[in-house]
């Protein structure tokens, strides 16, 4: 399988110390269709509040399959 596209993370705020924060969750990765309309999305876990944020994979970022 190629490299995905996009990770996807399960994302939590929180506040500490009256500091609003959040915590990222790394729970799959994303790969785009052939025809460029669509994606297929691979979810490893699925988060508790219903958020997941799709990003580009940074550079040196391992890999998800």
């Amino acid at each position: 399988m190629s490299k995905p596209a996009f990770h996807a993370y399960s994302v939590r705020e929180y506040e500490k110390d009256g500091k609003k924060d959040s915590f990222w969750t790394k729970i799959g990765a994303a790969w785009p269709h052939k025809d460029g309309k669509g994606f297929d999305v691979v979810l490893e876990a699925l988060p508790i509040n219903g958020r997941i944020s799709i990003r580009e994979p940074k550079p040196g970022e391992a890999e998800t399959e």
